[in-house]
């Protein structure tokens, strides 16, 4: 199914297989670094969430509270949940993030017996398309 709303700041296309939970966190991030969703915004209630995105709204609240703990966003009494402007401070401190999706993608790259060069390039059309 593929929800594309005017109420969510982001579209999603949910996949058979991944729990709903990771494919909304992922959404939300993919939003976030793309622009689409810029700090200060703010994001959509978890019952906005759940009922647009037809999730169990203890789904939609797992997805919020983890963004929150991540510094993706943050709860503003009054105002409601807005997207975060905390970036992590150093260079390295931003790669460290990255170390369990490079982990997952290296050893799906191997189980597909592609070569780093396959995987660079998929990499860089990826990045290209996102900028």
């Amino acid at each position: 199914m593929y929800y594309s709303t005017h109420m969510l700041p982001f579209q999603l296309q949910f996949k058979t297989g991944i729990p709903a939970y990771e494919q909304v966190v992922y959404a939300v991030k993919k939003a976030i670094i793309s622009g689409a969703l810029k700090p200060g915004d703010r994001f959509p209630s978890v019952r906005t969430l759940s009922q647009d995105l037809r999730i169990n709204p203890n789904t939609g609240h797992k997805v919020v509270a983890a963004l929150v703990n991540e510094k993706l966003l943050e709860v503003k009494p009054g105002i409601g949940t807005i997207v975060a402007d905390a970036r992590p401070s150093t260079r390295e401190q931003r790669r460290e993030l990255l170390g369990d999706e490079v982990e997952h993608l290296v050893v799906e790259a191997r189980r597909l017996q592609l070569d780093i060069e396959d995987v660079v390039e998929a990499v860089r059309q990826h990045w290209s398309r996102l900028s």
